[in-house]
């Protein structure tokens, strides 16, 4: 794996020029694409949140080209917000124009579609469960997402969405000592859909002191890094 350089962009969002970043793996042919989503803007989130920040360089050493980027009015991206509330109709647009960018940027690193993951922390999980059904990721993963605040739509074939095209892998990972996403509002939305949860003991929203382990069970689910296709 080459060294961890990643790339500041900025790209076309509906509302403005997004702020970026990207790192790219020293492979033949990469994994896929993983694009990452931070928390809420009205609490302090940006990209560069320690969570998102450990899924950005987990992705990136199992094979994965990843970008993470700033929601339209934070830090450096353009425009601002529209949509009142926590609704996240500005955020899951701004998602759209992200992966269809990466997309097109890196067409020809893929023999055929890229592979796609989605992966966010809290208000970003929610985002990316939201878009999730119109960009179909093989991968997707949630950290703490506020299901019950954010009313998740179910994302399963197991739930009362009969007609749904199932995620080949969804992903939730939760602690238990979460006082801002409880962890039974998690069990309750996942249950219906026959989803697992992997909850991490003792970890609380933001995961203090047990980052390693959120990144240990990124690894373990998403698989190893392919040598094989390292160029020499």
């Amino acid at each position: 794996m080459n060294s961890f350089t990643p790339q500041n962009l900025f790209i076309d969002g509906p509302a403005g020029r997004l702020e970026a970043v990207l790192v790219e793996p020293d492979l033949v042919l990469p994994r896929g694409i993983a694009v990452i989503a931070h928390p809420h803007p009205q609490y302090g989130g940006t990209m560069n949140h320690k969570v998102v920040h450990t899924l950005f360089k987990t992705l990136w050493e199992l094979g994965f080209i990843a970008v993470k980027f700033n929601y339209r009015g934070v830090e450096k991206s353009e425009g601002r917000r529209h949509a009142a509330g926590d609704s996240g109709e500005d955020e899951t647009a701004d998602v759209l124009a992200v992966v269809e960018t990466a997309r097109k940027k890196f067409a020809s690193s893929f023999h055929g579609p890229a592979p796609l993951v989605l992966a966010g922390f809290s208000f970003g999980g929610a985002i990316q469960a939201w878009i999730a059904p119109r960009l179909q990721p093989q991968i997707l993963i949630m950290v703490a997402p506020p299901v019950e605040r954010m009313r998740i739509p179910y994302l399963t074939a197991g739930s009362a969405r009969r007609n749904i095209e199932p995620i080949p892998e969804i992903l939730i990972i939760q602690g238990d000592h979460d006082d801002i996403v409880p962890l039974r509002t998690v069990l309750d939305w996942s249950a219906p859909q026959e989803l697992p949860v992997v909850v991490i003991p003792g970890a609380e929203h933001f995961f203090h002191g047990r980052l390693h382990i959120l990144k240990r069970i990124i690894q373990k689910a998403c698989g190893p890094a392919i040598p094989s296709l390292q160029r020499p």
